[in-house]
């Protein structure tokens, strides 16, 4: 993993922890220790999700880059219907509060969204390699014809 994918991936991922915290906590006071469990519950499946969809788009992207774009919208589809299938599996559980664990899933991945967007926006990636423009100009400057 390159410095700007760790960099990106931290930058979304600690305000989602904060958020995740901040929902537990609210979660806890309104419905209890049920309700507290259903907020970590919701916000890992989003950090494990999202955070596992970023490393492989970032891989993809590295590896093949003519599928990038397709790789984010196949990526997002299967990140949701995760999602999706884990809500319907645990839509009639007593283990957690089904709410709680809902409305934190929904605000973490709110949290990481615009974290990453306001990652992507503050990163100063390089969209044209600049060693490989000098030295395609000094090679051809000097060359004799």
């Amino acid at each position: 993993m390159q410095s700007n994918d760790a960099r990106l991936l931290l930058h979304a991922a600690v305000p989602t922890v904060a958020a995740g915290a901040l929902a537990v906590a609210v979660s806890g006071v309104v419905a209890g220790a049920a309700g507290a469990l259903g907020a970590v519950f919701g916000a890992l499946l989003v950090i494990l999700v999202m955070g596992a969809g970023l490393v492989v788009l970032q891989q993809t992207a590295k590896k093949l880059p003519q599928l990038f774009q397709m790789m984010g919208l196949l990526l997002y589809t299967v990140q949701i219907l995760f999602v999706a299938v884990f809500l319907i599996a645990f839509k009639d559980t007593t283990l957690f509060d089904t709410k709680a664990f809902a409305f934190s899933l929904l605000a973490a991945t709110l949290v990481w969204i615009a974290a990453q967007t306001r990652g992507h926006m503050k990163a100063k990636i390089l969209y044209v390699d600049p060693d490989s423009a000098e030295a395609k100009t000094a090679k051809t400057a000097g060359s004799p014809t």
